[in-house]
């Protein structure tokens, strides 16, 4: 009797404790969705010294691996490079701007689908521009494996603004930079890659299912109206014809016209009839095909200009409420369970 009111009461309590977890679910989806960020909403930038970085790593390093007399000759070694790091710096401030060391301004950009991180480069681009100088330079690392056209158009042209004050680009690519991404790649003046990351996909895709016949079958009709006759070409639930599929392979292969164009005004040495395949190619074969200049991975990069730079990387960070922070969460929480999904249909055209 007493093992199975236990039994019982611990059935209770997960049932309980499921609707609960799943009401407070709803709660905060649902207080998420009428969330409205309000216009005054902002963020700000946040600058890390990159050279403090590998110092400090350096120093912890040397403390557990070097014996206490080498440490104390590391010591003074050490002493004596900031003594003349800070004289150097006293002379290039007599000097002015024109003697000072070079500048590398780090950013990341992570691109997904929607090429959502575009917002944030914009500010980072905007506030890296308000003190670069021509002797300095800005180093991007690239991720992405593509997405929407107009979404990663935008992200290009911020590129494309650092091109235009002639501050020297580099975009240096350790896993991806596929489609999309590689169309903000293009514009680098130097492009790096490692030697197994993905680069290329100089294609275009669409792709949308059609419930026609399905809803046919359940004598469901769909009216689909429009003024203009290409303002719907395909659709998912009216019927589609030769007529629309044929405009729309036309817009396609304009989108795809104008992607090729682009790649081979900002990478003249690419052979773009060759690569525009909608293929993809690893580092090295990326090489050979000239779509990268050089294998090398962001760290190996950075490690070395650090020696003869002071490298700073720049971050915007959106100011959020408490609501977006726990929705932050939640959609966290929830893309580790599920993980990623593959979404192939965003609107229309994807690269």
């Amino acid at each position: 009797m007493g093992l199975e009111f236990l039994f019982d009461y611990g059935l209770f309590l997960a049932k309980t404790l499921t609707l609960l977890v799943a009401l407070l679910v709803v709660i905060v989806v649902f207080v998420g969705l009428s969330h409205k960020p309000r216009r005054g909403d902002h963020g700000h930038i946040e600058v890390f010294n990159l050279n403090d970085n590998v110092e400090n790593i350096t120093r912890t390093l040397k403390q557990m691996i070097l014996n206490p007399q080498d440490m104390k000759s590391e010591a003074k070694a050490e002493k004596k490079r900031h003594k003349d790091h800070a004289k150097v710096r006293k002379q290039e401030a007599k000097a002015g701007d024109s003697e000072r060391r070079q500048r590398v301004y780090v950013i990341d950009f992570e691109g997904d689908i929607q090429a959502s991180a575009v917002s944030q480069l914009r500010e980072e681009v905007t506030a890296i521009l308000s003190v670069a100088e021509e002797s300095d330079e800005i180093l991007v690392r690239l991720e992405s494996p593509g997405g929407v056209v107009h979404g990663y158009g935008l992200a290009a042209s911020q590129l494309s603004r650092i091109v235009s004050k002639k501050i020297p680009l580099t975009i240096a690519v350790d896993k991806v930079a596929a489609s999309g991404g590689y169309m903000m790649a293009c514009i680098a003046d130097n492009l790096i890659a490692a030697p197994f990351a993905i680069l290329g996909s100089i294609g275009v895709m669409a792709q949308i299912p059609n419930f026609h016949r399905l809803l046919k079958n359940k004598e469901i009709d769909v009216e689909v109206l429009t003024a203009g006759e290409y303002k719907r070409t395909l659709t998912m639930f009216g019927e589609n014809t030769d007529k629309g599929r044929e405009k729309f392979i036309e817009e396609l292969e304009d989108v795809h016209t104008l992607f090729k164009d682009f790649v081979s005004e900002n990478r003249t040495i690419v052979d773009t009839e060759a690569v525009a395949t909608g293929e993809a190619w690893y580092g090295k074969r990326a090489l050979e095909h000239r779509l990268v200049d050089a294998l090398q991975t962001s760290d190996e990069y950075l490690f070395d200009k650090c020696q003869t730079a002071d490298v700073y990387r720049v971050k915007y960070v959106q100011d959020k409420s408490r609501v977006d922070k726990i929705m932050d969460r939640f959609t966290s929480l929830v893309t580790r369970l599920r993980g990623h999904e593959d979404i192939r249909y965003q609107g229309p055209y994807t690269f």
